[in-house]
């Protein structure tokens, strides 16, 4: 099946998952550490709906199809990764040497790359589920000559981080090892037990180590709340099904256990220090360029494609006008389209000594 369920099945989200799949979530059970996410993630939904390629399904998504949208979605958000990654160093102080980074959830290597970029003695590498994305990340790194500071490792979130030695890279070695820096965007909440996420997460940190998790920030704007077509507030309205998928998806996971998502507080509880949380904007006015046109252009198609039945006709008809690269309202030409989205990152420090 292709990312946008050409099989006849529902289409997928940016996770990889099938939106509006309310069956399919066993899945689960063999999901990956999560794609992209903030990394090549973050300019979505409030939970990330664009934010990684999936945390399952690796049989049937096109990662050909998805890696290409991911490392779209991570090129429109660079500024704010790279801010992100330069607080992180700031965090982390002049005095701890960073000698090595895992980027868990990687997908395409957006962010590791960034890392790469930011952290020049260290090495970096990028940890995921699907062995198609690891193979993109790797390429991304070569083209912008990172090559040789930039690994991948195949492994699952948590089961390849019980221990220092745990996982595999993509040739079949051995050894995820520890970090000095461990990041992971929009992939926790996609684990039944999000605080064992984050204890696995956490065990791999060195003396001193930060462990920055992206997770549970601001739905997205783009358009005025009145387009000119359709009842005004349609994107409210997307959220709150949006919401309601995630919902739906977060009780149907292997293992789903319910806790109060206050993020510094479950890094605590992983036995971290000094936990905290910063948020950067992407802030890009009316009139968008192209780029950022077509990251738009993707969301509402899989939007359209996956929610359809759950919205009103007025409302189908609306989006169809949206996503028609020849209309004049459509969102590739309309002059009034904008971006705004919030990442937000949470922080917590191995209060070990060196």
């Amino acid at each position: 099946m292709s990312a946008h369920g050409d099989s006849g099945q529902a289409p997928v989200d940016d996770h990889g998952h099938r939106v509006g799949d309310r069956q399919g979530h066993g899945d689960h059970e063999s999901h990956g550490p999560g794609h992209g996410h903030g990394q090549d993630h973050g300019a979505g939904h409030g939970h990330g709906q664009d934010h990684g390629a999936g945390h399952g399904h690796h049989t049937d998504i096109d990662w050909e199809v998805m890696a290409t949208h991911l490392e779209s979605n991570g090129e429109v958000q660079l500024p704010v990764l790279r801010r992100t990654a330069d607080r992180l160093k700031e965090l982390l102080g002049p005095g701890h040497r960073v000698r090595r980074v895992l980027d868990v959830g990687s997908g395409p290597g957006v962010m590791t790359c960034v890392f790469a970029e930011t952290f020049e003695h260290a090495e970096t590498v990028a940890v995921d589920g699907a062995r198609g994305l690891l193979d993109h990340a790797l390429a991304r790194a070569e083209r912008l000559g990172l090559r040789d500071r930039v690994a991948v490792r195949h492994a699952e979130l948590p089961e390849g981080f019980t221990g220092a030695g745990a996982g595999a890279d993509a040739d079949g070695g051995s050894g995820i090892g520890t970090a000095d820096l461990v990041w992971s965007s929009k992939a926790v909440h996609h684990l039944g037990d999000q605080q064992q996420a984050l204890d696995a997460l956490a065990a791999v940190l060195r003396p001193g180590g930060i462990l920055a998790v992206a997770e549970g920030t601001l739905p997205m704007r783009f358009l005025p709340r009145d387009i000119g077509i359709g009842r005004p507030g349609l994107q409210a309205r997307l959220d709150a099904l949006q919401e309601e998928w995630f919902e739906t998806m977060r009780a149907e996971l292997p293992g789903s256990t319910a806790v109060v998502e206050d993020w510094p507080a479950m890094l605590g509880r992983a036995g971290l220090a000094d936990a905290g949380s910063f948020t950067f904007l992407l802030d890009l006015p009316a009139p968008l360029d192209d780029q950022a046109r077509g990251f738009l252009h993707a969301h509402l198609t899989r939007l359209r494609e996956g929610m359809g039945g759950a919205l009103d006709e007025e409302d189908l008809k609306t989006l169809d006008v949206l996503v028609d690269p020849e209309a004049p309202d459509g969102i590739l030409r309309r002059p009034d389209a904008f971006l705004l989205a919030a990442t937000t990152v949470y922080t917590g420090r191995n209060p070990a000594d060196g």
